[in-house]
């Protein structure tokens, strides 16, 4: 009797694998976008739609629709499975069924609850075409694949921390003006204000670390709170996606207590725009499967590989490098963990005590006994 062996199907150029992934994410994408000209009260981030060029966006989703059913016959044609194709060619007739880019959008949108669903297409969207191709052309790790293992929980992650934008902000924002009003003093947030906006982003970005770096350093020490912050630890392959791997409770916790002295010294909107601006890319970065050499700027400057060392398995890697923007934080507390030109060997947690789901991720803190 024979052994049948099911060999895995290919996924090397021309096979129309990539082809066939290229069209069900552009079709995810154009889908998502139709969604949000049909509901944009519900759908879209209102801080946004004052600012979008809707006649570029328009053409935008027109190409992603257009590119997703041509890269899908593209995959049907090249491939013996069918299925990606196929699945990237519906997503795009049905979103052009719905309207596809000429959905109208009357009138001013009502203000209303929402969730952030353009938000994270924009994001996404934007990320991917920054770090995909950074992460091919500079990788540290050739060998670890686009789509490594954890890549769809990692993604669940970043969704669901988007769509909940509104109720992420208001849980980081509200603890400072409600717990914190007391400690506000006019004279003081005037002079903080009254500052060059460059001064002010410096500031903040050392004092959000600064607060950040303790409250990160209690989540580890913490029996309590680490079984929140083990998620974002259990990933044993690191790239761009990887950061998103966080907890609720842990977005919420962190972000609300490192927003608290920025509320009460006051910095101005604009400073704290620009900091949100720059996290947002450098969160992002520091998790990045890039060999990038920094040199002495990373003595100044939280890098990948600084950053790298905190999600290591090895032992002398473990409680370390907790600063997030500024690692000589972390040696003026004796946390500081880079040798140099050697990077970590393994990621995640010893004996991968975490399951590979998101759902079960929002369960595990509250199950776990270690």
């Amino acid at each position: 009797m024979k052994d049948v062996t099911h060999a895995e199907p290919p996924r090397h150029f021309g096979s129309g694998w990539i082809s066939g992934v290229l069209s069900v994410t552009l079709g995810t994408l154009g889908f998502g976008a139709v969604l949000c000209l049909l509901f944009p009260s519900l759908l879209t981030t209102p801080e946004l739609r004052d600012i979008y060029p809707m006649d570029l966006v328009r053409g935008l989703i027109q190409a992603v629709i257009f590119g997703a059913f041509v890269l899908g016959i593209v995959s049907v044609v090249l491939r013996q499975r069918k299925l990606l194709g196929l699945s990237g060619i519906f997503l795009s007739v049905f979103a052009s069924l719905l309207g596809g880019s000429e959905v109208p959008v009357e009138g001013a949108v009502e203000k209303s609850n929402y969730v952030g669903l353009d938000w994270f297409l924009l994001d996404v969207l934007l990320l991917a075409l920054v770090f995909v191709p950074m992460e091919r052309l500079f990788a540290r790790l050739r060998e670890q694949k686009v789509f490594r293992t954890g890549w769809r929980t990692d993604l669940a992650h970043f969704f669901v921390s988007h769509l909940l934008v509104q109720v992420t902000v208001l849980l980081t924002m509200a603890p400072a003006a409600v717990f914190f009003r007391w400690a506000v003093t006019p004279v003081i947030q005037n002079s903080v204000a009254a500052q060059p906006l460059w001064l002010q982003f410096l500031e903040i970005l050392f004092v959000a670390d600064f607060t950040e770096y303790w409250v990160h350093r209690a989540f580890h020490r913490v029996p309590a709170l680490w079984k929140f912050h083990a998620i974002h630890h259990s990933s044993t392959e690191m790239d761009w996606l990887a950061g998103s791997r966080l907890h609720i409770v842990d977005i919420v916790v962190t972000r609300g207590l490192t927003f608290v002295p920025l509320f009460v010294l006051g910095f101005a909107q604009p400073a704290v725009y620009a900091y949100l601006v720059f996290v947002s890319f450098h969160a992002v970065f520091i998790h990045a499967n890039v060999n990038f050499r920094f040199g002495a700027l990373a003595q100044v400057i939280v890098t990948p590989q600084f950053h790298h060392w905190h999600h290591g398995k090895e032992r002398e890697a473990i409680d370390k490098n907790f600063a997030v923007h500024l690692p000589w934080i972390d040696r003026m507390f004796g946390t500081y963990h880079m040798p140099a030109g050697q990077w970590p060997g393994r990621y995640g947690i010893e004996g991968d005590p975490v399951p590979e789901n998101y759902f079960r991720h929002l369960t595990f803190p509250f199950g776990a006994r270690k």
